[in-house]
């Protein structure tokens, strides 16, 4: 994993712990086995637990929505419930159909799980813990590496020899061909107002607090991002858009002729993507591994501004503390989506269809016109926060020409702030006074007994 020791994307910077370890040029050989040693001890490893957690969260979700407990036998709060049930698939029997393409059934899971791994390689955690930070393409490199699941969908219902599983192979080729637009559409939005595909660079760019993400440059990228939530379910087969494996109609969709450790691989995959979907989201629309205040773009340029006097130790803690902020980020998106899954019912495919062509894709359209018009006649201020100009101070703005872009955007964070505080609140409340309103279903009044009456008496 690269630490880059400098906000400067432009030339090739000096690398903090990888310079550390194999000196300042270290060969080809050298570079690729570190490179496979950080996937095998760092990605994988997170990318598992991630997994787990999250197939652990969305039950306790479950089962609070739905008035139950959900998982609380195995380990504390249930925690080990996804260990205990991926060692039970590893037990299982790997079936296989006797007129399946052994091939291609045997290829599929892998081919499902192994592009949404490989995305996690570009994701900015923080500032300098990226493991490719120069990959100039990064926004769009990962929606085409995420693309390549689909593949492995069509071909686990192909394969499979069965009418159920074919038909929900065909639902995630037609869901995912027409929301990739309104999802292009809605990230083309915010790399048009951003100016770069750099992921790292994206999250300098929003550094200098809450008024400088990209959320809250102008309103047309405010709407761009729930399109983009919108899209990105169904671009992930979540709930309401669970077509794909739709058990009321399709027993199990794509994977219904899959058990043991090849049907584990479709769920870790599908948890681990929406792990991915949300990185994109957070980096792209919500500051990234920033904080709110600008704490950590003020910091990072501190510890910079001279490259013969940096501070690693402090760059290190700064990488940790945003890299702790932006997996809150990303949890907190992934806490949203399993609550729609309980919430909303599932439509019918023609009604998913309806939805994307006649919905939200004209509404994309009208939001990239909008953004577009916005860019041309709004001037707004560039560069990076911090570094290149001060992000709090309005007579700075408005000696740029850029006043009405720092209103807009200071009045759009108070918005978009009001409402995650009401939101949050109104939570917090039904948390504290769900079991007066309400009893619940796992709590039932204790059974009396006849024996219990003449005892009381």
């Amino acid at each position: 994993m690269s630490f880059l020791s400098t906000p400067i994307l432009g030339a090739t910077p000096p690398i903090l712990i990888q310079q550390l370890i194999l000196g300042d040029n270290p060969g080809m050989l050298w570079t690729a086995i570190y490179g496979i040693l950080i996937v095998a001890v760092v990605f994988l490893p997170v990318i598992s637990v991630i997994a787990m957690i999250s197939i652990w969260a969305e039950r306790r979700v479950a089962g609070r929505i739905q008035s139950r407990l959900g998982p609380n036998r195995v380990g504390p709060f249930g925690l080990l419930q996804s260990v205990a049930d991926g060692i039970k698939l590893l037990l299982k029997e790997d079936l296989q159909p006797t007129d399946a393409d052994s091939f291609l059934f045997q290829l599929a899971p892998y081919l499902a799980f192994a592009p949404v791994f490989a995305a996690y390689l570009a994701l900015p955690f923080g500032p300098n813990l990226t493991f490719e930070p120069r990959l100039n393409v990064g926004v769009f490199w990962l929606l085409a590496i995420l693309s390549v699941e689909i593949m492995g969908v069509i071909l686990a219902g192909w394969a499979s020899n069965n009418k159920w599983a074919i038909y929900g192979a065909m639902r995630e080729a037609c869901q995912m061909v027409s929301y990739e637009i309104p999802l292009g559409i809605s990230i083309i939005i915010g790399v048009m107002t951003a100016g770069t595909l750099n992921m790292v660079r994206l999250g300098h760019l929003q550094g200098g607090g809450i008024q400088t993400w990209i959320i809250f440059r102008n309103p047309f990228v405010l709407a761009s991002f729930f399109v983009y939530f919108v899209a990105s379910l169904a671009s992930n087969k979540r709930a309401p858009f669970d077509l794909p494996e739709s058990e009321s109609e399709l027993v199990a969709g794509f994977h219904t002729e899959y058990s043991g450790l090849r049907f584990s691989f479709f769920f870790f995959a599908e948890y681990a993507a929406m792990f991915v979907v949300a990185g994109i989201q957070t980096a792209l629309f919500l500051g990234g591994w920033n904080d709110p205040f600008g704490l950590i773009g003020y910091f990072y340029h501190r510890f910079t501004m001279d490259p013969n006097d940096i501070n690693i130790a402090g760059l290190l803690v700064l990488n940790l503390i945003g890299c702790a902020i932006f997996v809150t980020k990303c949890s907190t998106i992934i806490l949203v989506q399993m609550w729609v899954r309980w919430t909303f019912p599932r439509p019918r495919i023609d009604q998913v269809l309806y939805a994307c062509v006649k919905v939200l894709l004209p509404f994309a359209c009208v939001l990239l016109l909008g953004a577009t018009l916005w860019q041309l006649f709004v001037p707004e201020r560039s560069g990076i926060p911090w570094q290149d100009y001060n992000p709090w101070d309005l007579a700075d703005w408005s000696r740029a020409g850029a006043a009405g872009a720092w209103v807009t955007q200071v009045i759009l964070a108070l918005i978009g702030l009001t409402a995650f505080l009401a939101i949050t609140g109104w939570i917090m409340y039904s948390f504290a006074t769900g079991r007066e309103i309400k009893q619940r279903l796992t709590d039932p009044d204790p059974i009396v007994t006849e024996a219990d009456s003449l005892v009381k008496a």
